[in-house]
């Protein structure tokens, strides 16, 4: 195993080259990067709308999110502390809805108490969708009942409200702008620019295209899974962006490759089996869907809860997840309120974090 960045794939000469100049040859390459958030042309906004994609992100936008409160309590013009607490999510997918309805309980809960000059319970979360209804991936009537228990919350949602611009310290809309404290961007992902190093034709979401075993096609030993691979059902659909179909894309290949290194039969082509779509509103709600079965509110969060466990690797990991969850679920709490990293937030200067 070698950990490092690959910044160069030669297929004709199966070699593949790291950031540190590390030179590593193949016999057959299994591609698997993922995606990265997209901006549809609009990179420049990522450093003031940051997007979710990995642990560091989560880590960073909790930090950037508390520092917000942080500086509110600390400022006393209003007209400053009103932006700071008014926080935007851009995009109304299941990630969006889920950022907002956690930063809404945030507020409204965990962070009730915490400060003497601000009242978090105050806080104005904007969800600001493009298109006409939030969770678009799922039934008219589960969106809205996303909608109705997100507004419960407290949550501005607007949709068919395209971004028009960003700033370090606002967001436009339509003709006006918006001052905010923090922005997050949960609107859309591209596929890891590694793709475009394999010199084969992309779709326009930066994916490659794959047949039914994985193969790349047009490369004979180079397979892709995962949010880099435009695979597709029978009927010609393209599979969706999850960890589902990663997931049993990884154990169809794993095994697939196994059999053709120990010159075995290969397994037929890879077919996807759906358990389901899920998007969580807060707490004790959400929604899922599996064909006819719909579900929602807390029957559904509860469902989500237990597979989630039962997904976990060990029992001792299962037992020790179900405690916390249970704890927080009772008290609030989510954890500690560790800001940690770069101590800097689009429209502050480095020395408000000292």
């Amino acid at each position: 195993m070698v950990f490092g960045d690959v910044v160069t794939i030669d297929t004709a000469a199966r070699r593949v080259l790291t950031a540190d100049g590390l030179e590593l040859s193949y016999t057959i390459l299994v591609l698997a990067p993922g995606s990265r958030p997209s901006y549809f042309g609009h990179d420049q906004w990522a450093s003031c709308a940051p997007g979710l994609k990995t642990i560091e992100d989560a880590r960073s936008i909790r930090s950037r999110l508390l520092l917000t409160f942080e500086r509110a309590e600390r400022t006393p013009d209003k007209a400053e502390q009103a932006r700071l607490m008014t926080i935007a999510v851009v995009g109304g997918g299941p990630t969006g809805v889920e950022l907002a309805g956690s930063i809404a309980e945030l507020s409204r809960y965990t962070l009730s108490r915490d400060f003497r000059n601000i009242h978090p319970q105050s806080t104005r979360i904007l969800l600001i969708e493009a298109g006409d209804r939030l969770l678009s991936g799922f039934s008219p009537d589960m969106s809205t009942f996303a909608r109705r228990r997100l507004e419960r919350l407290g949550v501005e949602i607007l949709t068919q409200t395209p971004v028009a611009d960003l700033a370090p310290d606002r967001i436009k809309i339509g003709d006006r702008w918006i001052p905010v404290g923090l922005a997050i961007w949960a609107a859309g992902v591209t596929a890891s620019p590694l793709a475009a190093a394999l010199g084969v034709p992309l779709d326009k979401g930066g994916r490659v295209a794959v047949g039914p075993n994985l193969q790349v096609t047009g490369l004979d030993d180079v397979f892709a899974l995962g949010d880099i691979a435009l695979a597709r059902e029978k009927d010609g659909t393209p599979l969706p962006g999850l960890a589902q179909v990663a997931k049993q894309q990884g154990i169809y290949l794993g095994r697939a490759l196994a059999a053709r290194i120990l010159g075995k039969a290969e397994p037929s082509p890879f077919v996807y089996r759906s358990r389901g779509n899920t998007a969580i509103i807060g707490r004790h709600a959400a929604v899922f869907e599996l064909g006819r079965l719909k579900l929602k509110g807390w029957l559904a969060w509860a469902a989500w809860a237990l597979i989630h466990v039962y997904l976990l690797v060990g029992f001792q990991h299962r037992v020790l997840v179900s405690i916390q969850w249970l704890w927080r679920y009772l008290t609030y709490e989510r954890g500690a309120r560790l800001i940690a990293g770069d101590q800097t937030t689009p429209g502050s200067s480095a020395a408000e974090g000292t």
